[in-house]
């Protein structure tokens, strides 16, 4: 297998998904846990949806918070055990599809807003992602994507896109195969909704309060009406 590849991601992911809802349930991720998860729920919330697509929702934590708020969510994601997990949690609906059956239309609904907090990690998965997420939204609808801040997430690295390699650093022994990661300007993610027709209408800059720097970048995107 291609280590930097989308099929990697979620061959990583198949061996890391109970470490990690350990890691979620247990709130062990500090930036997730002062900022970025408030930062996704808040976004949503704000346009009052009636149903959420939540793709690649992993052990269905943020599915599980905005049901709570009274909202009709879906949740899919491709790695079976974290969808088991997420059942496991509570009620609700969620679904095992990978990203290439998502993007055949196996998805048979339609939502108020498509969510994708920190899942969209691939390259050609995300194109796929995105083309197919907006033939599921209702006019007036919404894709709303938090990802690492790319000026943060950069390090030392070129400003440009490309793959990168993975690591669980400060994650525990118990973490194994990190998943590489495909990395994405500002703008390259600004064309990436615009190639699918949607409209870039907010940008969020959540900040992690002990350093003042973007924890995460949160894009909002809506349709672009088509004129007849």
């Amino acid at each position: 297998m291609e280590p930097l590849s989308d099929a990697k991601i979620i061959d990583s992911w198949h061996g890391n998904a109970l470490p990690w809802t350990r890691a979620v349930r247990e709130g062990r991720i500090e930036s997730r846990r002062l900022v970025t998860d408030r930062a996704i729920v808040d976004a949503v919330l704000a346009r009052a949806p009636r149903s959420v697509l939540d793709l690649g929702c992993g052990e269905g934590w943020l599915a599980h918070a905005l049901a709570g708020a009274g909202t009709k969510v879906t949740g899919i994601d491709a790695v079976p055990a974290l969808i088991e997990q997420a059942r496991a949690a509570g009620p609700g609906d969620f679904r095992t599809m990978s990203y290439e059956e998502f993007a055949a239309g196996q998805l048979d609904a339609r939502f108020d807003a498509v969510v994708c907090n920190f899942s969209l990690l691939g390259e050609d998965s995300a194109e796929q992602a995105m083309a197919a997420a907006r033939a599921l939204l209702n006019p007036g609808g919404a894709v709303l994507v938090q990802t690492l801040h790319p000026l943060v997430a950069c390090g030392d690295q070129p400003y440009r896109d490309g793959w990168r390699a993975g690591s669980w650093a400060g994650f525990g022994a118990e973490f194994s195969d990190p998943a590489p990661w495909y990395f994405r300007t500002v703008e390259s993610w600004t064309k990436l909704f615009s190639r699918h027709a949607l409209r870039l209408v907010d940008l969020r800059e959540p900040l992690h309060p002990a350093t003042d720097r973007p924890a995460s970048i949160v894009f909002i995107a809506e349709i672009v009406e088509q004129r007849s």
